[in-house]
């Protein structure tokens, strides 16, 4: 029970499960009376079958007599199939209703922060989130909540209907079956609960390892310790196994303990009815079997409640991490964006520092982007640049001054700012589906011919041809078949099927060799010719061919003008020319 308390606690400022209380609460209600009326029927069935026994071995004197328990135990023996069918229709419905919503806003919320991401989450978080903390929501709902409240109803009804009989046996069904009901459960909790809790503890850190050392297998391979990865996380499943199975060896005992349960109060029920309807046969002594079978379909009932119970500081710890994302509720609406011809994006007084951040990244930054202008913006690793990208792409919020783009602040535009704003990013990613899928993520409804059209300007044309598939050629994940320079080229043919009128290069060229460099840059700045280009780099090869140059060093603007104008007036830039080899 104290984790039960634990989980309310959770649940006082959740802004993620509990508002599907409130908004399927007419299902949640059903589910739970349907389920109550399974478990009644059940119990009625037996205690019609019971009496109906009794009374056919005692010779009726007229068939009518037998005629009413014929046909009640008739309805409820089609009664309990029949409600729990429903009921188990209704309560998945609800659940799948939620979990699908709540997968939907897990998304929503990780795309907000996916600025964030490497700072905040590892991607085992994520797979933890994805894998282990929505099916535990699922079954906070179909293990604990629905079975715990139809159980204590059940208990509630249970001794009322005993206590209009005898109150004095009333009270000591309520002692025995509150053994089960609350005392099981709360110990439980105090035995079991510490487990459940570590196992799910060890299965987020078997995530966290796994996708960590995934994607640095490499690094294991050629330091020849392949083995050693294996080793260890074959011991941290041998340890999690060893959890797992002393959990197990707890419910066993558990289970056993419910039925010795039931066995004392079944023993309890006969010896109590053989007293209260006395006689050898007929008459009062046919509510004997009535009265013990009926307690048997109960089992079922009140069963799961030391899982249920065990359970629930696994859905508290869920529910935290839930609460520990955004709150992807709270978007501002998006207003009409003008046309694309008007548009220049403008930086005012721009100030920015992250959360939890004691410095700041941009201090006072100004300057406009005209349409169609080159601006590359310059700057040595942390100091701002790649920060000011997201800035100009509405990813962030400045915390003072304001980036707008033709009149409109970037981070209210939401989704639409992708039809304005295009990004080739250092890395582009290429997913493990056809050539053709790939580059079509710019424009879903290009044709063929575009495609070719666009390979051809980006200079991939005959290199795709080659392929014994052309463009139904399947990439493998992550695009490793194609160079980086490739990789890049196909970027590039994304945004020229996307034709949206602003370019943003985020370093696209790190880790080429000079040449292959060149020829890219020349190759963008060709085919993006039209259109504004904004170049995020951190040296001076290529930036000729740009109209305006920004560099930033700690957060400020140091430097602002064209390439011939700082190349002869400015010593700064004609050192870091220098140390570039273009001087």
């Amino acid at each position: 029970m104290l984790n039960k308390i634990g989980l309310f606690n959770a649940f006082k400022g959740d802004t993620w499960v509990r508002p599907f209380f409130k908004k399927y609460r007419s299902l949640l209600i059903l589910a739970i009376l349907l389920g109550f009326l399974t478990f009644f029927c059940g119990g009625a069935l037996m205690f019609n079958s019971g009496y109906l026994i009794s009374r056919a071995a005692s010779i009726p004197e007229n068939i009518l007599l037998i005629y009413v328990p014929i046909v009640l135990t008739r309805a409820f023996g089609i009664g309990r199939p029949v409600f729990r069918y429903i009921e188990r229709l209704t309560s998945h419905n609800w659940v799948l209703r939620m979990t699908s919503q709540l997968r939907l806003k897990l998304y929503k919320s990780l795309e907000s922060d996916a600025i964030f991401f490497k700072q905040r989450f590892k991607t085992g978080d994520i797979l933890g989130l994805l894998a282990e903390d929505i099916d535990h929501i699922q079954n906070l709902y179909l293990r604990t909540i629905f079975p715990t409240i139809i159980a204590w109803t059940l208990y509630v009804f249970i001794i009322i209907c005993l206590g209009l009989f005898s109150p004095l046996f009333g009270l000591a069904m309520l002692l025995m079956l509150g053994v089960v009901v609350f005392v099981l459960p709360l110990f439980s909790v105090l035995a079991n609960g510490a487990r459940q809790e570590q196992k799910k503890r060890m299965r987020n850190n078997l995530y966290q390892n796994l996708t960590d050392n995934v994607l640095g297998v490499s690094d294991w391979i050629f330091s020849q310790r392949g083995t050693d990865f294996v080793d260890h996380y074959e011991q941290s499943e041998l340890e999690l196994h060893q959890i797992d199975q002393q959990i197990q060896n707890y419910n066993r005992k558990s289970e056993l303990f419910v039925q010795l349960s039931f066995g004392a109060i079944t023993v309890a029920l006969l010896i109590w009815s053989a007293f209260t309807f006395p006689g050898n046969h007929g008459g009062a002594a046919n509510w004997i079997a009535a009265f013990v079978l009926t307690i048997f379909p109960l089992i079922d009932a009140f069963a799961p409640l030391p899982d249920a119970a065990e359970e629930t500081n696994i859905y508290k710890d869920s529910i935290v991490r839930f609460n520990n994302l955004s709150d992807v509720e709270k978007v501002k609406a998006i207003q009409p964006v003008p046309s694309i011809k008007e548009l220049m994006l403008s930086v005012k007084d721009v100030d920015f520092a992250y959360p939890d951040g004691t410095k700041k990244v941009l201090n006072d930054i100004s300057f406009n982007i005209y349409p169609g202008e080159k601006l590359a913006i310059l700057g040595k690793s942390g100091s701002g640049k790649s920060t000011l990208a997201h800035l100009l792409r509405g990813d962030l919020s400045p915390n003072t001054g304001s980036i707008s783009l033709g009149g409109y602040s970037t981070d209210q535009l939401g989704d639409s700012i992708s039809d304005y704003i295009g990004v080739i990013h250092q890395t582009p990613y290429l997913f493990n589906t056809t050539l053709l899928n790939n580059i079509r993520i710019g424009n879903e409804n290009a044709s063929e011919d575009e495609v070719w059209n666009v390979l051809d300007r980006v200079q991939l044309k005959e290199t795709i041809q080659k392929l014994p598939q052309q463009l139904n050629t399947m990439v493998d994940e992550a695009g490793l078949r194609f160079s980086g320079g490739e990789r890049h080229r196909i970027a590039l043919a994304r945004i020229l099927l996307q034709d949206v009128p602003i370019v943003l290069l985020d370093e696209p060229t790190v880790g080429l060799d000079p040449i292959t460099e060149q020829e890219l840059l020349n190759t963008f700045f060709n085919q993006l010719n039209n259109k504004t280009v904004i170049w995020i780099t951190h040296h001076l090869q290529g930036v000729s061919i740009t109209d305006k140059v920004i560099f930033i060093e700690d957060g400020k603007i140091a430097m602002n003008g064209s390439p011939a104008f700082l190349a002869r007036d400015n010593k700064y830039y004609q050192q870091l020319m220098k140390i570039d080899g273009l001087n």
